[in-house]
């Protein structure tokens, strides 16, 4: 990598910390506390919101997971992130307050390698300033503050592209092992499977040499989770036990395989309809699920006649994996590690005028600022 692209790589990176901070004091100035679902409780959150604030809702999970282990009902949440945390947290103490900072740091290092990893994917098939905007349209993305908070999404991103780069390379056992630790981070790195096994193929095909490193390197990919299921057997005595507790985080969430298609209908003939409008933070939140749901969606098709196969089908499998609980509740969020999105998006969008261009930072940079500054006071984003 040049240094060009690492100084962009880190000044983005920096402002986009700074940024953050900046729409915690908004958020303050903005909206009234809601107390129930604060990082390290309402003590700590009132002495450092810039500190506890990222630690909200399901980042409290993951801290007292790597703190105390699993509790009953909080399977759902995957093991990789509080194992992390708890081996970096206790070379300096078991304190509460150490572990939340080690999981930030996780969180937010494990973010700044997937952006390297980004450029250097990218850069295989693409130009420097497709790979630029790449970076800028995922930094700007509303729901990208996620990446800096204590949740899987820098952690899993990471793995996923240097997952993709080392099969790109044929750094099989690479490419397999960091699949196995990103599906034991997050079950939509499945998605991998399919993209690794178009790899695996599209390697096999062109070159002589043998098969048995490549495809020990797909068999590895699921091994995340089922060492994952492997546990929960032992201790729970059910593997599927991090799918079967789902709903207790929403009634709009089924334990039950609801299709796609049915998702949509929710949506448009019973979430939607009945709305409070009156209430800000939940009209914000919705729409910004159902936009997600559908410009994504039509990202997925358009990147089969876009981009490169393997990308394709994660996008295709890794979009269709979350609303199989029967809603695009955190939808928002989990698509942030779909980077084929954001790579067409920036093709389509290098083309463009550069007055289109600064409207589009503009519309989902003040998206960004209040969905974090919502997130940040205790309201549910995603």
């Amino acid at each position: 990598m040049r240094l060009e692209g690492s100084k962009f790589i880190l000044t983005s990176f920096i402002l986009w910390r700074i940024a953050l901070f900046l729409i915690v004091f908004l958020g303050i100035a903005l909206f009234p506390l809601q107390k129930d679902f604060l990082g390290g409780g309402l003590t700590n959150y009132l002495q450092n919101p810039y500190f506890w604030s990222f630690l909200n809702f399901d980042g409290e999970h993951y801290a007292a997971i790597a703190h105390l282990g699993y509790q009953p009902l909080t399977y759902f949440f995957f093991p990789l992130l509080p194992i992390l945390t708890r081996l970096i947290a206790f070379l300096v103490s078991s304190e509460f307050i150490t572990i939340a900072i080690s999981g930030l740091l996780v969180s937010n290092l494990a973010f700044l390698i997937g952006l390297f990893g980004l450029w250097k994917l990218i850069r295989l098939d693409y130009k420097e300033n497709i790979a630029k905007m790449t970076i800028l349209l995922l930094i700007f993305f509303p729901t990208s503050f996620y990446f800096g908070a204590f949740y899987t999404e820098g952690l899993v991103f990471a793995l996923i592209i240097w997952s993709f780069f080392f099969a790109r390379k044929g750094s099989w056992i690479f490419a397999g092992v960091l699949g196995a630790f990103a599906t034991a981070t997050r079950i939509t790195a499945l998605a991998l499977i399919p993209a690794i096994g178009y790899e695996v193929w599209k390697f096999l095909k062109h070159r002589k040499g043998s098969w048995v490193v490549p495809l020990i390197s797909l068999a590895l990919v699921p091994m995340g989770l089922i060492l994952y299921m492997y546990y929960l057997y032992v201790t729970v005595g059910d593997p599927l036990e991090f799918f079967h507790n789902v709903s207790i985080f929403g009634e709009q969430r089924s334990s039950e395989i609801i299709l796609l298609p049915q998702v949509f209908y929710r949506y448009f003939f019973k979430v939607l309809p009945n709305l409070n409008y009156n209430y800000f933070p939940i009209v914000f939140t919705t729409y910004l699920e159902i936009a997600s749901g559908i410009i994504f969606g039509i990202l997925g098709i358009w990147s089969f006649f876009k981009l490169r196969l393997s990308y394709s089908l994660f996008f295709a499998v890794g979009y269709l994996i979350p609303p199989l609980s029967g809603s695009f509740s955190s939808f928002p969020r989990y698509v942030l590690i779909l980077f084929p999105a954001f790579l067409l998006s920036a093709i389509w969008l290098n083309k463009k005028p550069r007055g289109l261009k600064i409207a589009v930072y503009c519309i989902s940079g003040v998206l960004l600022a209040l969905a974090c500054a919502l997130f940040s006071r205790g309201y549910w984003v995603s």
